[in-house]
């Protein structure tokens, strides 16, 4: 599975971006997705993530409020809204999928096993 993630860029603090994760050659729709981020110096953090059936979702407490998850399988697309963006958000943005987690109801980024090679997000103050 290749996924592709975009829509990173560079943004001031309390600004938003939408980041959009897709995969060219393959189905996303079934499948639970999920964004981790990685900063200079520090472990993966994960973010989010979203169920293949049924819509359930999770956030980790530092994006909770700020960020929503969603999914469009007629794009075959998952969707990362982040606002009020802050310094520590700075970092590298990945999607990944579970590729065991065919129908799903629940998600969780402990057993997403592919990912691809993120989008950069800097925000500065």
């Amino acid at each position: 599975v290749q996924l592709q993630a975009s829509g990173g860029g560079l943004v001031q603090s309390g600004e938003s971006l939408r980041l959009s994760c897709t995969a060219p050659t393959f189905t996303l729709d079934g499948y639970s997705m999920g964004w981790f981020r990685r900063a200079p110096g520090k472990q993966r953090e994960d973010i989010s993530c979203i169920s293949g059936r049924g819509g359930s979702t999770y956030y980790s407490n530092s994006v909770k409020d700020r960020f929503t998850i969603s999914r469009d399988d007629a794009k075959n697309t998952v969707y990362l809204q982040m606002n009020s963006l802050k310094s520590e958000d700075t970092a590298t943005y990945h999607c990944a999928i579970d590729s065991g987690s065919w129908n799903w109801t629940k998600c969780t980024l402990l057993t997403m096993d592919k990912w691809g090679k993120g989008t950069q997000v800097t925000v500065s103050s």
